[in-house]
């Protein structure tokens, strides 16, 4: 049936959201695989009924049904050619918390975080935790039998789950809730199944559950009468191929404190795995993580810049995390018999947390840490943890023998290995899909000889489900086919995994053609490459938590779309530039993609690939309107020459301010700059600070410099177009601070535009132009060796990272706690100051706030930093049909955080941040500089 008319009968029987849109079905086109299957269309059901409604109907018209929660599946188990089911959209409720017996219900679109906050206040937890857990849904969760890093201490998901409310494909539903799941006789279904098992006993005892992470295929063991007959335990790690999860009862278990992290060093990941059996020896059921993580991942993170905490001599880790009132004396017994080169013993929960992180971050970075990209599709094989080093060390030739290289780590004291590998995919060409096929093959029949498992807790999906005769004989293989045939004799659910597989190699989009694109940028960390630059996303999902402490991705947070999120616009980016359902990057889904991209660079930092959504906008933009011809928007013009406009009104500006404080004229310059008629504009400075410096000299009987030569300041401030134009009084605080330190400082005289509204907004021709001029105005001055100081955060940041896309030059210009730090200058006494600081997205994400952060610190100030974006972001904010989305990514982290410290100091260095703070919510906000030039003169 063509995809309307399946839309249409969705329709009919009340699912209302569901969608055949060429947006829309490029978003789910992929997950967090190599793998691309263009849906017919996507259903978000907003209750179980609804999921009902939607197998129904598929089973009318023969349309198959893929489930997906957060779509983090490295295994491509998450992506089908007929509906795609969203359940994070809507089916996201943790319905039941019930302390006394331990136990949650939830719905299987709950975040794996979120069910974590709902059950800490009662001291529990869901027991496993992926790295994916900010996202990862448990639904998804279910279908992979997900395991995470602890689940060495609290077991894998199919450990957890003590009931599940289960429609097959036959129609038939099945609830196992209330029985502890061991009830399978509970239906058709339940019935054949077990008579199935009971016909193949002894085979399903020596062929299944070996050891923990043998979790390919199907777990058939849970089925066997000595496990309680376990109908939910045998559909846990199903992949969604024989029934839709409605609704789920998990098993919760006390949260541990006292916490100890033991971080071993090794000359290898092979040697660290070959210490792993005598851990968990030393520790019988105490070790809650053991994990493995390889220096080459750590040096990336060191590499972007972010601090690591001290790590004992080595180039693999592993990580065992030991818990209770004996933790000391347990991490005790790790060292005295782990064999490392060095060890730390890490009690402190935020240095544990911090190192966690990268190994958290495992998947996106692994993806990086090679000199040409690494993909998943061997991502997560698993031997009995006595076979772990041997396992390595054969996995190793493996490599080499391919001339391929990777980065292991993973679940050590589980036998799990995760590991991204550089396979040769060039798109268009077919060397790189016969090495992925050759390699794939030769690491199962390896994996064989070890006892070992395909997959460890990501499913076997399409990377796999082939290659599982490898790994089970014909009669594992004939009772897989008849597992199918029991629960979904149509073959409707989630086709091509498991049974009936899809070819390993087959839908491959790291090898679609990819479209030229003759950018502007220089995309400088890919080789020049705009393609290469939007396949940097792995889908790993990040972007798509729903709650963050960091920047990335604004929008998202307020929209909950995945249209909205980084890895969704990177999706339909990759489907213009190498697909056949986008049309080009003037196709209307890439619009409609990036409208509400706030080019707030959150992602360049926060995402694990370092993709830069904010240079992809820019170079679509360009290429829509500057090379295509279509024709810009007015705000463009109005809003993105800002600058420009800015220095006409300069001469005139008291007047300026003074008509646009008539409503008519307000009104009339809002409607024709396409400004939110709810928005304030900004007033222009009645002096700007260049021309007020220059007549203070002129008093003092001086001619500010003009060159660096001669007689040269201690420190050079650069006038940027908004500090100049728009709040001077920046600049005025920087120099009395500066003055009052015995710092010589003195405002550069030169017009030095950045051009950061031109780039925002894709005129890339004009906004190169301009920062050569810049580059040209201040690199006398930067080569002078005085410090050169920039005040607003995002034009700051544009030097630092635009400047280098558009010039290949990188202006080394300091923010202002950078000189404060790097002078080692005297600070006020901010004891009994509580400060509420907003980091302008730019300042977080490009140029660090570490050291401001240290600055407040060190000053004796109470700080509050407010995570995220404050909603503004430039021109977005104030555009036509952004108000709502604004004002709602506002409401996500800066306006509480306001409200609830009302009487605090509110730091806020950047233009929007401090225009968004006055219209919403009538609170000033000051310049760094400004709060240390005012307490020194107090």
């Amino acid at each position: 049936m063509d995809a309307p008319d399946v839309v249409a009968e969705l329709r009919a029987r009340g699912v209302a959201d569901v969608d055949d849109s060429t947006l829309t079905r490029a978003l789910y086109s992929s997950d967090a695989s190599l793998y691309r299957v263009v849906p017919q269309a996507v259903a978000r059901p907003r209750h179980r009924d609804e999921l009902l409604a939607i197998l129904d109907v598929a089973r009318s018209t023969g349309v198959p049904v893929t489930m997906r929660g957060a779509g983090t599946s490295i295994a491509g188990n998450a992506v089908g050619p007929g509906l795609v089911v969203d359940t994070l959209r809507h089916l996201n409720r943790v319905l039941e918390i019930d302390p006394e017996s331990r136990t949650a219900r939830v719905q299987p679109g709950v975040v794996h975080a979120d069910l974590q906050r709902a059950v800490t206040p009662h001291g529990l937890r869901f027991g496993p935790d992926p790295s994916t857990h900010t996202r990862c849904t448990i639904g998804g969760m279910i279908g992979n039998n997900a395991c995470g890093s602890r689940a060495l201490g609290y077991g894998r998901t199919a450990d957890n789950v003590t009931g599940l409310d289960v429609a097959f494909g036959t129609g038939e539903v099945v609830s196992t809730a209330g029985t502890d799941g061991a009830r399978p006789t509970r239906g058709v279904a339940g019935d054949a199944l077990t008579a199935l098992v009971d016909q193949h006993l002894g085979h399903v005892r020596t062929g299944f559950g070996q050891f923990s992470r043998q979790v390919s295929g199907y777990s058939l063991e849970h089925l066997l009468p000595e496990n309680g007959r376990r109908l939910d335990r045998f559909l846990v790690g199903s992949e969604g191929t024989l029934g839709l999860v409605l609704e789920a009862t998990v098993r919760l278990v006390p949260e541990e404190g006292n916490r100890h992290l033991v971080v071993l060093g090794y000359p290898s990941m092979a040697d660290a795995a070959d210490a792993v059996p005598a851990l968990l020896a030393a520790t019988p059921g105490r070790l809650i993580a053991c994990e493995g993580l390889d220096a080459r991942i750590v040096d990336l993170v060191r590499a972007k810049g972010s601090a690591v905490p001290d790590l004992p001599k080595g180039a693999g880790w592993l990580f065992a995390e030991v818990a209770g009132e004996d933790a000391p004396g347990l991490a005790e017994q790790l060292v005295a018999v782990a064999g490392a080169l060095e060890h730390r013993v890490v009690a402190d929960a935020r240095e544990a947390a911090a190192l966690w992180r990268i190994r958290e971050d495992g998947a996106g970075l692994a993806a990086r840490s090679l000199r040409t990209p690494a993909y998943s599709g061997w991502e997560d094989a698993a031997v009995p943890p006595e076979h772990l080093g041997a396992w390595l060390r054969d996995f190793d030739e493996l490599l080499r023998e391919h001339q391929l290289d990777g980065v292991p780590y993973g679940h050590f004291g589980d036998g799990c290995v995760h590991v991204r590998i550089d396979f040769p995919f060039e798109p268009g060409q077919d060397r790189g899909r016969t090495v992925f096929r050759d390699f794939l093959t030769a690491c199962a029949l390896k994996l064989r000889d070890h006892g070992g498992s395909l997959s460890g807790e990501h499913g076997d999906g399409r990377a796999r489900s082939e290659l599982l005769p490898l790994m089970y004989d014909a009669e594992s293989i004939a009772l897989f086919g008849a597992v199918k045939a029991i629960c979904d004799p149509a073959g409707l659910l989630n086709p091509g995994n498991l049974v009936d597989p899809a070819p390993l190699d087959a839908d491959l989009r790291a090898v679609r053609p990819r479209a030229s694109v003759d950018s502007a940028l220089r995309f400088v960390h890919d080789d020049g490459s705009m393609g290469r630059a939007v396949h940097r996303c792995t889908g790993v999902g990040k972007c798509v938590a729903p709650k963050t402490n960091g920047v990335m991705c604004p929008s998202y947070l307020a929209t909950r779309e995945e249209k909205d999120s980084t890895r969704g616009r990177s999706r339909v980016l990759q489907e213009a530039l190498d697909g056949t359902l986008v049309g080009g990057l003037a196709d209307p889904a890439v619009d409609e993609a990036l409208d509400l991209c706030l080019a707030c660079k959150g992602c360049a930092s926060d995402c694990p690939t370092g993709v830069d959504m904010a240079t992809y906008k820019a170079e679509a933009l360009h290429q829509k309107h500057d090379v295509q011809g279509v024709r810009r928007p007015r705000s463009h013009y109005l809003l993105g020459r800002l600058p420009r406009w800015a220095a006409l009104t300069a001469p005139v500006a008291p007047v300026a301010n003074a008509m646009l404080r008539l409503g008519p004229v307000a009104r009339l310059a809002k409607a024709t700059a396409g400004i939110d008629q709810r928005r304030s504009i900004p007033s222009f400075a009645p002096t700007t600070l260049r021309r007020s410096v220059a007549k203070q000299a002129r008093a003092a009987r001086s001619e500010p410099e003009r060159t660096p030569g001669g007689s040269t300041p201690d420190v050079w401030i650069w006038a940027d177009s908004f500090s100049d134009h728009f709040f001077p009084d920046n600049g005025h605080a920087a120099l009395r601070y500066l003055d009052s330190v015995g710092v010589r400082a003195r405002v550069i005289p030169d017009d030095a535009c950045c051009g950061l509204t031109w780039i925002t907004t894709g005129q890339l021709d004009k906004a190169r132009a301009m920062m050569e001029r810049t580059v040209a105005a201040l690199t006398p001055y930067l080569d002078s060796g005085v410090p050169v100081v920039g005040l607003e955060p995002s034009c700051l940041a544009t030097l630092r990272s635009d400047a280098a896309e558009l010039t290949g030059v990188d202006l080394g210009v300091l923010t202002f706690a950078e000189l404060v730090e790097r002078l080692d200058l005297p600070l006020p006494d901010l004891s009994g100051v509580h400060v509420v600081a907003q980091p302008h997205c730019h300042h977080a994400s490009v140029l660090g706030w570490d050291a401001d952060q240290r600055l407040l610190e060190r000053a004796g100030a109470q700080v509050t930093k407010v995570a995220g974006c404050c909603g503004l972001a430039g021109n977005f904010g104030m555009e036509k049909g952004h108000y709502e989305v604004s004002v709602a990514i506002a409401e996500t982290h800066l306006l509480p955080a306001v409200r609830a410290h009302a009487d605090a100091v509110v730091l806020a260095d950047g233009m929007s941040c401090r225009v968004q703070l006055d219209d919403l919510a009538g609170v000033p906000a000051i310049h760094l500089a400004e709060l240390l030039a005012r307490r020194l003169e107090a």
